[in-house]
């Protein structure tokens, strides 16, 4: 049976040999970061969006990166040859590193890089998802830290109410899902997806720069009342690009169907992933 390579520190070895010790504080108090990006057809998607943000991750949660960008991506071309993998899910993962009182930060972290293999949506999903609203603020929320406590607690709540996902809300204003960011469609067409407090999506950002899409697309606050009057919703992430969401809380998004704009989002983001 075929065993992918990972990269830890500065050595590569066979993903059933790897380890770190239990000493590390992403076990002892689940301290760390992470990014991830995918390959399609051996191609890194926004790569250098998602070595910004990691880098950016790190200096804001005062961990150490010892490789230069540039470095880590030789590391990146290196180990995507080594495991052949066209179409791919590859994570960058900086623990908070082997800690002596389990409290302390040490000087120095564990890089660790995987890559597996992903299926990626063909076209258009148009069948959607459902949302389920919770009030939380995500905390460290400009970091992508490894903490998803709150998400995987909430699952049985997530069941309980026939969504596929939450949707975290707190003081009326609507944040993020758990593994993505949420836009909105008012009903004049406006794009909109919060702005304070939530996490820079890689995705989201290259919508938020779409160069003469023909929408009004903005960075705003906006509440759960003006979310009720939205004629298209959707989310973002890496794995999905953009994924129409059809109810909310039990009630139909617009008509209940993925949406127009929504749509044609969706073909010029993929016009600029090439």
């Amino acid at each position: 049976m075929r065993t992918n390579t990972v990269f830890i520190n500065n050595t590569f070895i066979d993903a059933a040999q790897a380890s770190i010790l239990i000493t590390d504080l992403s076990i002892q108090r689940g301290y760390g970061i992470f990014d991830f990006f995918k390959t399609v057809n051996g191609k890194p998607i926004f790569l250098d969006d998602h070595i910004e943000r990691f880098y950016n991750s790190a200096k804001k949660m005062h961990l150490h990166i010892d490789q230069s960008p540039a470095e880590l991506k030789n590391i990146i071309t290196e180990l995507m040859l080594k495991n052949d993998l066209p179409d791919s899910g590859i994570k960058m993962t900086l623990t908070g590193g082997y800690s002596a009182d389990a409290y302390g930060l040490p000087a120095t972290q564990n890089l660790i890089i995987t890559q597996y293999p992903l299926t990626i949506p063909q076209g258009f999903q148009t069948q959607g998802i459902n949302l389920v609203t919770y009030p939380y603020q995500r905390q460290l929320s400009e970091m992508k830290t490894l903490d998803y406590s709150m998400a995987i607690w909430l699952q049985p709540f997530i069941k309980e109410h026939n969504a596929d996902e939450v949707l975290y809300q707190y003081d009326n204003l609507v944040k993020e899902t758990p593994r993505a960011n949420f836009f909105m469609v008012t009903a004049e067409g406006e794009v909109i997806t919060a702005k304070n407090d939530v996490l820079s999506g890689v995705i989201r950002k290259n919508i938020l720069h779409l160069k003469d899409s023909g929408f009004r697309i903005t960075a705003r606050d906006f509440t759960l009342e003006e979310m009720s009057q939205a004629s298209e919703a959707f989310i973002t992430s890496t794995t999905r690009n953009i994924l129409p969401v059809l109810n909310i809380d039990g009630k139909k998004v617009g008509n209940g169907k993925a949406g127009e704009i929504t749509a044609k989002l969706y073909a010029l983001l993929l016009e600029k992933i090439g």
